[in-house]
């Protein structure tokens, strides 16, 4: 199979790009995602048929942050757009003529990484992304591991405090809810108002007060040195770790791949998530330690999988 397109649904655009079998982007088109549901498949279709007109296409693979169907064709649910049981596969193959494979957005962001990014290398990989939220993809013996309904690797909604912090997705105490962007800045204000001598340099980069705090300005102040944006950074390391460390001794995988906007910040939260991990691993002193590494495509890596998702049929 040739050239395929990779269409990668986001809060506040849809980006589709046409990708080779090496996981180069050729040609990228954005239009902003629409409000409705129908309007997302619209948006979709148009983006794929803008992208589309320069080359010939042989498969589109579209990713959904969502709970996509085992024939990754229907997209069961998805949080952010009203989608419950959308035949997302089939609307899209009648209005632009070419085959469509569905699949979450993780697990694409996964496939991308271990194709042609972090993972090389790798036949038992294990992916997290640090973002909002805290999503996943698993790749066992060199395959995307789906489970049996296709919904597997959602580790952000794996319960890790009974009786926690109320998650949106109706649970408490969901990893995310403590190893996430939306954690990172929770920590950054709890200390900021409890230390507030602490974090000069942290208030002084928002309005001065605790709930002018934004994930930009933790990043900023850490680097700098601030007290309390390191800190921040540490806690979420830890549960980031300690998550990764079980997750060693559910998969055993060779390594961990971390993405999502999280991770950009590089060793500033690789490195005390390493340390976590090495804390919390049962039996550390004695087995085999799996590499966490960075991820290296960043924002492209769910385009990509996508597309190269859509090769493999």
């Amino acid at each position: 199979m040739g050239l395929t397109i990779g269409v990668d649904i986001g809060g506040t655009k849809i980006a589709a790009g046409v990708v080779d079998e090496e996981g180069t982007i050729l040609e990228t088109y954005k239009v902003p995602t629409p409000p409705t549901a129908d309007g997302v498949t619209e948006a979709i279709c148009a983006a794929v048929s803008e992208v589309s007109s320069n080359h010939t296409i042989d498969a589109v693979g579209i990713g959904a942050a969502g709970y996509v169907d085992d024939k990754r064709a229907t997209v069961l649910f998805a949080p952010n757009i009203n989608w419950r049981h959308e035949p997302l596969k089939d609307k899209v193959e009648q209005r632009i003529g070419l085959p469509v494979v569905v699949e979450n957005d993780a697990n694409c962001a996964a496939w991308g990484e271990y194709r042609f990014g972090a993972g090389q290398g790798h036949e038992d990989v294990i992916c997290i992304t640090l973002g909002t939220g805290l999503g996943g993809g698993i790749i066992i013996g060199n395959k995307l591991r789906r489970g049996r309904f296709g919904v597997a690797a959602e580790f952000g909604h794996i319960r890790v405090v009974p009786d926690g912090l109320l998650c949106g997705c109706g649970s408490q105490g969901c990893w995310e809810q403590y190893a996430s962007g939306r954690a990172l800045v929770r920590y950054a204000k709890q200390r900021a108002n409890a230390t507030p001598e602490n974090a000069a340099i942290l208030l002084g980069l928002g309005d001065g007060t605790a709930d002018g705090i934004e994930g930009k300005h933790i990043s900023e102040a850490a680097r700098a040195g601030d007290l309390v944006a390191v800190d921040a950074f540490r806690e979420l390391a830890r549960w980031a770790g300690a998550g990764l460390a079980d997750l060693a001794s559910l998969f055993d995988p060779s390594a961990f791949i971390v993405g999502g906007g999280v991770s950009d910040e590089g060793d500033l939260v690789l490195d005390p998530i390493r340390k976590s991990f090495k804390r919390w691993l049962v039996g550390g002193a004695w087995r085999p330690h799996a590499q966490v590494l960075a991820a290296q495509l960043g924002g492209k890596a769910g385009l990509v999988g996508a597309a190269d998702l859509a090769r493999q049929g």
